[in-house]
């Protein structure tokens, strides 16, 4: 059995919130290559976030390898502090390693496999966004055929998917087998900002075939500490859908938070490595999709998988939805609703406003008394 982990965190932003420091990945890649609990690794980066995409042996929530990946940010940390980079270490919750990294800060998504044959996944990693942002897609993948043709043709597919969801404020969770509860899986999921797809399993076989990071900062940490900017991991082909179908899910710039401050709504936009540093408005928020073969655990790739001219359009129209965005400014819907602010200065300043509150009909009051001792000024002024 093969394990794959993908572990993230923000240690630094250079310059601002844009991008890494190539130091910093040619740091993690250096402590990385010389663990012996690795069968294989490979280190990138989706905007300011450190990626450590790594196979082993050693199981999910493995505390070596979640203790190896601590350790690469705390190191790569020291060093983005040197660089003077920005909020270095903001994703670093916690001063003492606890057995692994949940509720330290960083995000994990894992799967264990048994490879198949031919074992093609694919890992997408986003900026400027929050967990919630894979649930558009990943209902298009596994539960449309307007999207997945294999759901009608392939017969491993035929019976559907399964999709375990993360209530993140209860944490707690939920199995909506598909076809069948179709519906109330949408209840859920068009609420991404509580509900999150963590997990699609194959019906035929409870096969595992997606996994995602589901860790929200701000409920960590009690304040806002930059947005969660979450990974993915799915399988492909073969009784999953296949590589092209998989992509397509990912065809329409759909809405996600975050964005500046991690306070507003934006457009995702697929991207190639090359533009996977956003800098307008801090965004908008991206996505990457980095694709290999598993050969006994050894990463054989990546292929850039966005890096493609039929995503053209795609960015086009992200392009478009940010303009029409941003010409909101701070009002709805660009900027987020209050349940997601609640973070920021809106409760302060709410609650330094409330005594000054009053009743319509006081309004009213107050107004008609004002405009009575306005008009009396005149009079009098009229008459001297």
């Amino acid at each position: 059995m093969i394990t794959v982990s993908i572990i993230k965190a923000d240690i630094g932003g250079y310059v601002g919130h844009s991008s890494s420091h190539p130091a910093c990945l040619k740091l993690a890649g250096s402590m990385l290559s010389k663990s012996k609990i690795l069968i294989d690794y490979h280190v990138t980066a989706c905007g300011d976030d450190l990626e450590l995409i790594m196979t082993h042996n050693k199981g999910e929530d493995s505390k070596e390898i979640h203790g190896l990946a601590w350790k690469v940010f705390v190191e790569c940390t020291k060093l983005a502090k040197k660089l003077k980079l920005y909020g270095a270490g903001q994703d670093l919750l916690k001063d003492t390693f606890s057995g692994n990294v949940k509720g330290m800060g960083p995000g994990y998504a894992e799967m264990t496999i048994e490879e198949r044959e031919s074992e093609p996944i694919l890992i997408f990693m986003a900026d400027k966004c929050a967990p919630g942002a894979w649930n558009y897609p990943l209902y298009k993948i596994f539960a449309d055929p307007f999207n997945t043709a294999g759901l009608i043709i392939d017969t491993e597919m035929h019976d559907g998917f399964t999709f375990e969801v993360l209530d993140v404020k209860e944490d707690k969770t939920i199995l909506l087998r598909c076809p069948e509860h179709i519906y109330d899986l949408l209840v859920l999921i068009g609420n991404p900002s509580r509900y999150v797809v963590k997990s699609v399993y194959r019906n035929k076989d409870g096969l595992i075939a997606a996994r995602s990071t589901t860790t929200r900062l701000s409920l960590i940490a009690g304040k806002y500490v930059g947005k969660d900017d979450p990974a993915l991991i799915i399988r492909a082909q073969k009784g999953m859908p296949a590589v092209g179908e998989v992509m397509e899910g990912f065809s329409f710039p759909h809405l996600t938070e975050g964005w500046m401050r991690g306070s507003h709504n934006g457009p995702l936009m697929p991207v190639g490595l090359k533009d996977s540093h956003p800098t307008r408005f801090d965004g908008p928020p991206r996505v990457i999709c980095l694709g290999f073969q598993l050969a006994n655990g050894r990463l054989i790739g990546p292929r850039d998988m966005f890096d493609d001219v039929s995503f053209d359009e795609v960015r086009r129209q992200a392009n478009i939805a940010a303009d029409y965005m941003r010409r909101h400014g701070p009002f709805e819907p660009h900027r987020l609703g209050p349940e997601e602010m609640e973070y920021t200065t809106l409760p302060k300043i709410l609650n330094e406003m409330k005594d000054k509150f009053v009743s319509e009909q006081g309004a009213r009051r107050n107004t008609y008394k004002e405009m009575r001792k306005e008009l009396e000024q005149k009079v009098l002024k009229k008459h001297e």
